[in-house]
């Protein structure tokens, strides 16, 4: 029972991911290239709270995945992959293995740990995402340094403002479903 429980926990977050980028993104074209300010990762964070870092993880990565290839955003889609998974096993190492969040009783402890996790999968994003969006677009797409330069330092602001938004959404969502998963 409770490995149903999480699989579909972990289907809940992957459909909440898929349907925050598909109906609730704003495109940003930059030079041929394009970003998009989005809450999903708000889902993906949430999920590594609530359901632990691979189990969270993968799950935003196959939502955001499958967002992206049905949203023409397929050529970066391995890209997300990584990254959604990554994000979600940052968040869950900080929040499980370092804050061990689920023991915690502490409305303030708890709310520390959501947001130092949360943060440190954020950072990770938005250093980690306009680098390897950099190097694909030069040495993959053979887009000129320029260009690609100015792709990922767009990347970077966008992607700056949807970590902080990610880090507000994701602790308020958690702080608020974590009374009623563990009936607090």
């Amino acid at each position: 029972m409770k490995k149903t429980n999480q699989l579909t926990s972990m289907a809940l977050i992957a459909a909440l991911c898929f349907i925050a980028f598909n109906y609730f993104k704003i495109d940003v074209h930059v030079m041929g290239g394009r970003t998009s300010f989005h809450f999903a990762n708000s889902f993906v964070v949430l999920g590594a709270l609530l359901l632990g870092g691979l189990p969270g993880g993968l799950a935003g990565a196959v939502g955001l995945t499958l967002a992206d290839l049905t949203t023409g955003y397929a050529h970066v889609a391995p890209r997300t992959f990584f990254l959604k998974l990554m994000i979600g096993l940052i968040v869950g190492l900080i929040a499980h293995r370092f804050g061990k969040i689920n023991s915690l009783h502490k409305t303030s402890d708890i709310l520390k740990w959501s947001i130092l996790a949360g943060t440190g999968g954020m950072i990770f994003n938005v250093i980690v995402d306009p680098l390897v969006g950099y190097l694909f677009n030069r040495f993959i797409l053979g887009v000129d340094a320029n260009p690609a330069t100015i792709i990922a330092t767009w990347s970077a602001g966008v992607t700056a403002v949807n970590g902080v938004i990610t880090v507000v959404m994701a602790t308020l969502a958690y702080m608020a479903l974590r009374k009623m998963k563990f009936k607090v």
